[in-house]
């Protein structure tokens, strides 16, 4: 008996000692935090989406209030909300160039040839690893919509060809989609980033166009309608880096496929009556 009576008196003293130690720890480490912090992160939306680059609305909060980020660099807020931060703090909004996700292929049903049907689980990434969902075209939209299942802003549908469509008002450039396509097809662009190459095959000439009818051939006819703005890279018409050329939609005119579009506002807006998603 006497020996559970001393167990329970040194367990007692460990603890206490504990709680000594605890609390003057706390009173000589403690890290006093800004109560701004508190407040601007209220006014954020608190979707945690890190489209900021933070990995949530606390970690922009604190780079807010210590003057390391504008208010603007959060794409989710409302004006309205990033103009109660920058007054609550007597900073400028500040101005961010809005980004958000496109896809980089213009193929899908009807357009990419398909050499067997896929039968399993409805998932690119599933697709991707069995035969390339049964399309020839190894590059292209598996069109099971992974990215739209993955958009937790409902910014993405899919539509009559069975390829994703951003809505630009309601993305977010979080990046989960992004993520989600096995084919990397989707990049976070500045909206005003118009000219948009929508396709990834490395091909040319007839090889491009016999695996899809929207693939890109490397006429280069683009580059010679962009002077100074395009170049060709793995028979892909890319933008130059730093060039000082303003892009220019008649660059799109003499494509004779579509893979380079103008795209102002959301992508595919002539295609975009949804479907129900069905395998490839």
């Amino acid at each position: 008996m006497s020996g559970i009576l001393l167990a329970i008196g040194i367990l007692a003293g460990l603890g206490l000692l504990c709680g000594l130690v605890l609390a003057l720890a706390d009173r000589h480490l403690r890290v006093e935090e800004d109560p701004r912090i508190d407040a601007v992160e209220h006014l954020l939306p608190g979707t945690n989406c890190g489209a900021c680059g933070q990995p949530g609305c606390r970690g922009l909060a604190e780079r807010i209030v210590a003057g390391d980020e504008k208010p603007s660099r959060c794409t989710v807020s409302a004006p309205a909300g990033l103009t109660a931060i920058a007054d609550l703090l007597g900073v400028d909004v500040g101005a961010a160039d809005k980004r958000v996700a496109r896809v980089h292929c213009g193929g899908g049903l009807g357009r990419a040839r398909q050499l067997a049907s896929y039968e399993g689980f409805e998932s690119c990434r599933a697709a991707h690893l069995v035969g390339g969902g049964g399309l020839e075209c190894s590059w292209g939209c598996l069109g099971l919509a992974d990215c739209v299942r993955s958009c937790t802003f409902d910014a993405m549908e899919m539509n009559a060809f069975r390829l994703p469509v951003v809505n630009v008002d309601r993305c977010t450039a979080c990046g989960d989609c992004v993520e989600a396509c096995p084919r990397d097809l989707i990049d976070l662009l500045p909206v005003t980033q118009h000219l948009l190459v929508q396709c990834r095959a490395p091909l040319a000439a007839e090889a491009a166009r016999r695996i899809c009818s929207a693939a890109c051939d490397a006429c280069e006819r683009c580059v010679a309608d962009a002077p100074g703005l395009l170049r060709m890279h793995d028979n892909l018409p890319e933008l130059i880096p730093g060039s000082s050329a303003i892009p220019d939609p008649r660059a799109t005119f003499r494509c004779p496929t579509g893979a380079i579009r103008w795209v102002v506002g959301e992508q595919y807006a002539e295609d975009r009556a949804p479907v129900e998603r069905a395998h490839v």
